[in-house]
């Protein structure tokens, strides 16, 4: 735990913090409220000074909102390379992700915000953070992806495979993108199949399908707590705990299967929050680690199902041969490919620096086999 201090009426408070992505502590503190004005407040922003917000919770949000305008006149110098330009997007976000978070709010102990028309954030708060241990400093942005997450928790999101809504939790990537998913519900299952395993399960959707898809037994696993947590309402919820089971934190659990599922992070790069271990792989650290057990899990002629998009590959962050020769360094071959085009928003969003590759992307599932 870290704490945090202020001035305040002329008393110093301490109070504990809280920050998602490991944010540092700011070596200084401001109280602030509706009489700054946005300029003042983003020099201080940007030179590392914090601002504990006492006034209009409405106002600190538009507060938030002309921060942003302010750090988008910045116009970033032109690159060439594809995987130039997705660092330096990933450095621009870094940046704005800092100078944003430095707009900090008090929860109080029942983590109730005590600002001027907050609306009630207990709830989503008690969701998101557990049991409260006193009061804490988060960073409105934070907070604001707290409530954003309650509601999409509450909202569910439509998975039509399932003919259900899966609940996503706070910190656990939601199923969002669903032709992955679909790849999933239509692929070829081998023909012997009475066990999978669902690796890095998240919210548990693919283990859901493949349970509706009739397999009789299916592990799930997954390294984050939250993930955990959420796989297990989902089984709940879709009334399938007498096939599915969730464990963890290891990737593998123990024994071997027919059907082993891994739907890794696409991007080898690092994460800076829980939420983004579901995009970014350091070094393709979960990628590697799957394939090379994988063969020492399955059962005589069983399948690995592999599920990536070939983003990475168009970003040059890695290459077809590089996966390839991973598949072939684990002893595995490639039984057949099933591909699907993207089908989100973002893959027609032409104002995205990153359009280029987005548009072109193309997501797969790999059957596997032991050689």
């Amino acid at each position: 735990m870290t704490t945090i201090s202020w001035a305040e009426n002329q008393i110093e408070i301490t109070a504990r913090r809280h920050s998602e992505n490991g944010a540092p502590a700011p070596a200084r503190v401001l109280v602030a409220d509706d009489e700054m004005k946005a300029d003042t407040a983003y020099r201080h922003c940007c030179e590392g000074t914090a601002l504990l917000w006492r006034g209009d919770y409405h106002n600190a949000r538009q507060l938030l909102a002309a921060l942003e305008r302010r750090l988008d006149r910045k116009t970033p110098a032109p690159v060439a390379d594809p995987a130039g330009l997705f660092r330096q997007q990933r450095g621009i976000r870094s940046h704005r992700a800092r100078v944003l978070g430095r707009v900090l709010v008090v929860l109080e102990q029942d983590y109730t915000l005590e600002l001027r028309r907050a609306p009630d954030v207990r709830q989503a708060c008690q969701e998101a953070y557990g049991p409260s241990t006193g009061a804490t400093v988060v960073a409105l942005t934070e907070l604001l992806g707290v409530l954003g997450a309650r509601q999409w928790r509450e909202r569910g999101v439509p998975i039509s495979s399932l003919d259900a809504r899966i609940h996503p939790h706070y910190g656990v990537f939601s199923p969002v993108r669903g032709e992955y998913i679909d790849l999933v519900a239509k692929a070829p299952l081998p023909q012997r199949i009475r066990t999978a395993f669902d690796l890095g399960t998240g919210t548990g959707v693919l283990a859901a399908v493949l349970a509706r898809r009739g397999v009789e037994r299916i592990v799930a696993t997954d390294a984050s707590p939250r993930a955990l947590v959420c796989a297990r309402a989902t089984v709940e919820d879709l009334a399938l705990s007498d096939r599915i089971q969730v464990v963890g934190p290891a990737l593998y659990p123990p024994g071997r299967a027919d059907l082993i599922v891994c739907n890794p992070p696409w991007l080898p790069a690092r994460p800076t929050s829980d939420l983004e271990r579901g995009v970014y792989d350091p070094d393709s650290a979960m990628l590697r680690d799957f394939l090379t057990d994988l063969p020492a899990h399955l059962e005589p002629g069983g399948e690995g199902w592999l599920i990536i998009s070939d983003l990475a590959e168009l970003l040059e962050l890695r290459t077809r041969a590089d996966l390839l020769a991973l598949i072939e360094a684990a002893g595995l071959r490639v039984a057949d490919r099933l591909d699907t085009m993207p089908r989100h928003r973002r893959a027609t969003a032409t104002e995205d620096p990153l359009h280029a590759a987005r548009s072109a992307e193309v997501t797969s599932l790999w059957r596997l086999t032991a050689r």
